[in-house]
């Protein structure tokens, strides 16, 4: 019998996920997430000596976890990842595509490094993770890849341009590959949060003053939780999301709606 996971799902029973970047925060979550509702898993870390808790944790809830070097900068990395976990799985049915930086700097402040380096991981990582995923998925004839965008792609925040631009690429690019690999079987949506609370925003969120701000920009009132993010990505991941595809769902408490 499928495993359960606590709010009954069992539909991803049998597939295996590979989730980037998910030592903590909103890929943690997400790579949990999926397990509960019966995936085994594909740990695509930065440093896979890092992934050893989270595999040992999925192991207890009955699914299998496999942790695997994979910088996502680094196109190499990301081809060895992906033939390590078809040679351990077989297959490979849903991508997370979780990794993503950038750190806020004013526009007239931005050096090449810190544009290269944020281009390399959000566009790049994203970009060649899903073709490596995608080369798999098309010979499987089927598969669902989910990006993790933001809401800075939809609108402009002080001190993030570079972050911004990405991110708008990424809902964009998100339509290019979901009209090209519809007809492979392949869904290809995004979700886009606000602000989470992240071990990577902890810094901005804990200062009371930057956080009143952001709240008052939310009508829900408050920031999320990375588990809210993941329940809409296992969504995406399954069989109820079946005719979606090239959507970018928003998860911002209806900060863009304004």
């Amino acid at each position: 019998m499928p495993r359960r996971s606590r709010s009954g799902r069992g539909e991803l029973a049998g597939k295996v996920a590979l989730v980037t970047a998910c030592s903590k925060g909103i890929g943690r979550a997400c790579a949990l997430a999926l397990a509960e509702a019966g995936a085994d898993l594909v740990l695509g870390l930065h440093d896979v000596r890092g992934g050893a808790a989270l595999a040992r944790r999925i192991g207890r809830m009955g699914r299998e976890a496999l942790p695997v070097q994979m910088d996502v900068s680094k196109l190499a990395e990301v081809r060895r990842a992906v033939r390590e976990a078809v040679r351990h799985f077989g297959r490979i049915d849903i991508l997370v595509n979780n990794a993503g930086i950038g750190a806020p700097s004013p526009a007239e402040r931005v050096t090449e490094k810190d544009f290269d380096d944020t281009l390399a991981v959000n566009l790049k990582g994203t970009f060649f993770a899903a073709q490596e995923v995608g080369r798999v998925m098309i010979r499987q004839k089927g598969g669902r890849i989910v990006n993790i965008g933001s809401q800075a792609g939809a609108v402009a925040l002080p001190t993030e341009s570079v972050y911004c631009m990405t991110k708008a690429a990424v809902a964009h690019l998100t339509k290019c590959l979901a009209l090209e690999w519809a007809r492979h079987g392949i869904a290809v949506n995004a979700v886009a949060p606000t602000f989470i609370e992240t071990p990577g925003t902890r810094r901005w969120l804990d200062d009371k003053t930057f956080r009143n701000s952001v709240v008052k920009r939310i009508p829900l009132g408050r920031v999320g939780s990375p588990e809210e993010v993941a329940e809409p990505v296992v969504f995406l991941a399954g069989p109820r999301a079946s005719l979606i595809t090239g959507a970018t769902l928003m998860i911002d408490g209806g900060w863009t709606i304004q």
